[in-house]
């Protein structure tokens, strides 16, 4: 069995496989990058609350005798046959899983190079830019639709905000969208953001996108053509599946069932961001379904369908989160709950992740005590 991308989807799957059939599966993980980091532990290093080495899980610290890890690009997929070709050579699979994420393209939009915090990198970049930051006009944007964690970029907002407040540096937030709302399928969620925006003097700028940057200008041009000035940009860049899968898209994305994750080839399955199977583009998504696709490979539930079910957290800022419980269904219009926000929920999204450095790494994982900027 062949697992491409070691992200929540693929780290996920490995772990439930590798401990359900022991001996009986050889098992292959295979991704580029050096470790995992979560969504949420970039916006901790950009706002100074942890060090990126904190943050980063490698992936040569796996201690599960039951996967084999490969450092390596995937460059090629024949899905027929169920062959990668790949920088550190092929591999062939009775089973293969992709589970390649999405690829982000700060190149696609002029001027956002240097201006986003989405990659690892970017991210890990601007929290250097936010601790010299003096104030100012600061614009939290995104390129293009779909996109990845759509509560993001308005966490971004208000964590900017109390930031650059708590330090005494004057600033005037906007946040640019292409949603009608800023969490759709949660209308009490959405109220919620809106009132935390209004009661810190945030702008919101829904269904436009920024098309590009005038560096030289500070301006930015949306998708109407109107333009925003700013003295700080934190975009969301393009995103694209990688080009190894071109051949099993449709669309920019992989096609499955979407309650199996099938593919359209025979023991080839997808899961997570690369796929359009109708669910948001978040961790927790790609985590579900690779519990699914687990259960399927197993054999011990042959019947196991996905729910579409994901929890995700969202920072309000004072140490207070939410949870937004929501359903994507096919053919059905996405429903999502409230809790909170809470400081007592702050402690639940850390015990989130640790939980999950638990099962993929085998190691406890201590986030307290990370403070990187006072």
């Amino acid at each position: 069995m062949v697992v491409l991308g070691a992200g929540f989807g693929g780290l996920e799957l490995a772990t439930t496989v590798a401990a359900e059939l022991g001996d009986d599966v050889e098992l292959t993980l295979i991704d580029k990058s050096e470790g995992f980091v979560f969504g949420f532990s970039k916006l901790d290093v950009m706002f100074g609350r942890s060090r990126p080495e904190q943050v980063l899980h490698r992936y040569v610290d796996m201690v599960n005798p039951g996967v084999r890890f490969v450092s390596a690009e995937v460059t090629a997929i024949d899905p027929e046959a169920k062959r990668v070709e790949t920088s550190a050579g092929q591999f062939e699979a009775d089973v293969l899983v992709v589970a390649l994420g999405a690829d982000l393209h700060p190149e696609a939009t002029p001027g956002l190079a240097g201006n986003e915090f989405y990659t690892v990198e970017g991210a890990f970049a601007s929290a250097a830019r936010l601790r010299d930051f003096p104030g100012g006009r600061v614009v939290v944007a995104v390129t293009s639709t779909p996109f990845k964690c759509p509560p993001a970029p308005s966490e971004t907002a208000l964590l900017a905000y109390e930031y650059l407040t708590a330090r005494g540096r004057p600033c005037e937030i906007t946040l640019v969208m292409p949603l009608g709302t800023p969490i759709p399928p949660s209308p009490d969620a959405s109220a919620a953001v809106l009132a935390a925006f209004a009661e810190r003097g945030i702008t919101w700028v829904p269904e436009r996108l920024v098309r590009g940057l005038d560096a030289e200008r500070k301006v930015a041009t949306l998708s109407d053509d109107t333009e925003i000035p700013y003295d700080l940009f934190l975009g969301v860049p393009v995103h694209r599946a990688p080009r190894a899968v071109a051949n099993l898209t449709v669309d920019g994305w992989i096609p499955v069932n979407p309650l199996t994750l099938e593919t359209a080839f025979p023991g080839v399955y997808a899961v997570g961001d690369v796929t359009s199977v109708g669910t948001p583009k978040a961790g927790v998504f790609a985590e579900g379904q690779a519990a699914v696709v687990a259960q399927r490979i197993i054999g011990k539930v042959r019947d196991a369908e996905y729910d579409g079910r994901g929890v995700c957290y969202l920072e309000f800022g004072g140490d207070r989160v939410a949870k937004v419980d929501v359903k994507f269904v096919a053919g059905q219009r996405p429903v999502g709950s409230l809790i909170g926000p809470s400081t007592d929920l702050a402690a639940d999204k850390t015990a989130f992740g640790a939980d999950r450095i638990r099962r993929w790494f085998g190691r406890e994982w201590v986030t307290s005590g990370s403070s990187a900027d006072s």
